[in-house]
């Protein structure tokens, strides 16, 4: 028996990072927008003949072999080894994949994550629902990188789509717009700058200074808070020029959080890209590096991969996916 599992990565159009528990809380209204695309975080299980648990990441070349009991202790990839422990596998080979570039900021580490808890369920024998398995997944990646995860990146993982995550106190509420997928489609264009960026010494430095009172982190998501609000308005209205104003918006609240959100690297890339005719351009996640998207008119997107490209960025295809977690026994 083998089984396959696999997840999609996600593109954050709007209020990211205010999903770090428990900065929304202080932060009625809050919300993220996300849209799942086909770059797909990949797991496969394989058993062994003997107990022991045999962990490979292709994206890496790494491997390692080790009793169960070692899994929480070893470091070759934590990440594998502590969701093997916490699903009780036993007798196992789990490879990995990532179709997307390393620390691009789409949320690949979230997607692989949901992947191979879908993947131990299924070997397990354990029958989880969506939910428990989010929960696995965020509480098990909060162990391996030492600092709290945002709440967004595991729900275009686990459903796909394109959405709104609604944050409140209790359990986040995942709502699905009404927006064309096509027609979001033939305006968006994403690239991967070529750095590679460390969402948790961001975001946890973020998280920190807002806890302890820094008005200006307070005041930056208020606006974040609310600029994602005009955003999801305008998406369901299919106003695109709107939408890429609160693109446009929402990057200029994110650099306001920290000085290494952006970069020298990043803003002549944006601007390449506004020159090129488009409406707005973020950085994808907590900035730094990673990845960049654009919104442009449909006859303006072949010039603004154009201009990205010249800029020596890497532009990457991709299909808006309606379909999130997929395990499949072969």
């Amino acid at each position: 028996m083998r089984i396959s599992a696999s997840a999609p990565t996600r593109i954050d159009l709007a209020g990211g990072t205010i999903d770090i528990w428990p900065l929304y809380l202080f932060h009625p209204g809050a919300q993220t927008l996300h849209v799942a695309i086909s770059l797909r975080a990949r797991a496969w299980i394989e058993p062994r003949p003997d107990d022991r648990i045999e962990l490979v990441s292709e994206d890496t070349d790494r491997m390692v072999n080790l009793p169960a009991d070692q899994l929480r202790s070893d470091d070759t990839l934590p990440l594998l080894g502590r969701l093997a422990h916490r699903f009780g596998a036993l007798g196992l080979r789990l490879t990995t994949r990532g179709e997307s570039p390393a620390g691009a900021g789409i949320a690949g580490s979230s997607a692989l994550n949901i992947a191979i808890c879908g993947a131990l369920a299924r070997y397990t024998g354990q029958d989880l629902d969506p939910e428990t398995l989010m929960d696995i997944a965020k509480d098990v990646e909060a162990q391996v990188i030492h600092v709290p995860t945002g709440l967004q990146d595991y729900r275009p993982a686990m459903y796909g789509g394109i959405a709104a995550l609604e944050l409140a106190a209790g359990r986040p509420t995942r709502v699905a717009l009404e927006v064309d997928p096509g027609e979001l489609q033939r305006r968006l264009v994403l690239c991967y700058t070529g750095e590679p960026r460390n969402s948790g010494t961001n975001n946890w430095d973020i998280t920190k200074r807002h806890i302890d009172g820094d008005r200006h982190i307070f005041d930056c998501f208020e606006r974040i808070r609310d600029t994602a609000a005009d955003m999801r308005a305008a998406l369901v209205q299919g106003d695109w020029d709107a939408t890429g104003r609160c693109l446009a918006t929402e990057w200029e609240n994110r650099k306001r959080l920290a000085p290494g959100v952006t970069t020298p690297a990043i803003d002549s890339l944006i601007a390449r890209a506004m020159a090129a005719g488009a409406l707005g351009a973020k950085v994808c996640g907590a900035g730094g590096g990673g990845c960049l998207v654009c919104l442009a008119p449909p006859d303006h997107v072949p010039a603004v991969r154009e201009a990205l490209a010249d800029g020596e960025a890497r532009v990457l295809d991709f299909q808006i996916e309606t379909t999130g977690l997929s395990v499949i026994e072969e």
